[in-house]
């Protein structure tokens, strides 16, 4: 076997990714996991995990990926800081196509996540980990007691706002245009809530603060004026973007970019010795536990399905 071919090979380096390759290591395949040039997934720029079991004090999102990742070489995997350019999975034999390098495997398992979408802003990033948020169920109890805002207006924004509320004592809902696109259901349901203001027509430029956050400021979309909102956090709940490009036209994707598992399995795609893990396919709970719970049955399933190749 030559140094570009593999057992398997794990196109990602987030929870979904390396728990895949501890498995797959651990099971004696000759693993390569491609992680991307920014490496270890969302948890990179989070703070404080509090809800990854076996941690009762929390985990910085860092540290937790650079544990899996350490762990994973300790199996024997073998990690490349490297984007993937395309891929050829018509074959038995699939092919990676990493700068001018290929590496081939016969199983392939896709976990490459989801980028959340930002709104652009210096601010933003300024203040990430520090107030700013892209995860209400990952962040939302470092916020108990306090004023926070939600930015969106489809269903992901109207249900943080509405999970929000368990803990904040006030949650701002922010929206850029005069109406929800969110479901009459959830539109229902935040209006009526008493924890919860609307703030229609109104677009955050900047996120204000000295060590967090302490307001934002917004501009009225109809008639430009300026407003000052003082609060202690801000979600962004714009929408997510898998990270799917490099697959188009090689594999089964939705309209929003996400990866179709094979009907009535986890894990499986339509093509065989492909498998995909994480929340390059989850659309749903993007949450760490799910996306190594899911990089787990993918191992397992490349393990299956190599076994009865042989």
């Amino acid at each position: 076997m030559t140094e570009n071919q593999y057992d398997t090979i794990i196109i990602g380096s987030g929870p979904a990714g390396l728990t895949a390759a501890i498995y797959t290591s651990r099971a004696k395949l000759n693993t390569l996991v491609i992680g991307g040039y920014v490496s270890g997934g969302q948890l990179m720029i989070t703070s404080e995990v509090e809800n990854f079991p076996g941690f009762p004090d929390g985990v910085m999102g860092p540290e937790l990926m650079m544990n899996m990742r350490k762990q994973a070489e300790k199996m024997g995997a073998n990690i490349l800081d490297m984007d993937v350019d395309k891929v050829d999975l018509s074959k038995d034999i699939k092919e990676i196509f990493v700068g001018d390098k290929i590496f081939t495997a016969p199983s392939i398992i896709i976990a490459t996540g989801a980028s959340a979408m930002w709104l652009g802003l210096d601010s933003e990033k300024k203040f990430m980990g520090r107030g700013v948020s892209g995860c209400a169920t990952c962040d939302g109890a470092f916020f108990r007691d306090k004023t926070i805002a939600v930015v969106g207006g489809g269903d992901s924004a109207l249900e943080e706002a509405t999970f929000l509320t368990r803990f904040a004592s006030k949650v701002y809902l922010i929206h850029r245009k005069s109406e929800f696109r969110a479901s009459k259901v959830m539109q229902e349901r935040v209006l009526s809530n008493p924890k919860i203001s609307v703030l229609f027509n109104k677009r955050v430029n900047e996120i204000i603060g000295d060590k967090k956050v302490s307001s934002v400021k917004l501009s009225d979309t109809i008639d430009n004026s300026e407003s000052t909102l003082e609060l202690e956090g801000v979600f962004i709940a714009i929408g997510h973007r898998p990270n799917t490009d490099f697959l188009k036209g090689s594999i089964n994707i939705d309209e929003k970019g996400y990866i179709i598992p094979k009907q009535n399995s986890d894990v499986k795609t339509d093509i065989e010795g492909v498998f995909v893990a994480g929340d390059v396919f989850d659309h749903r709970y993007r949450q760490a536990i799910t996306a190594a719970g899911s990089g787990c049955k993918a191992a397992i399933e490349v393990e299956k399905y190599l076994e009865e190749k042989v």
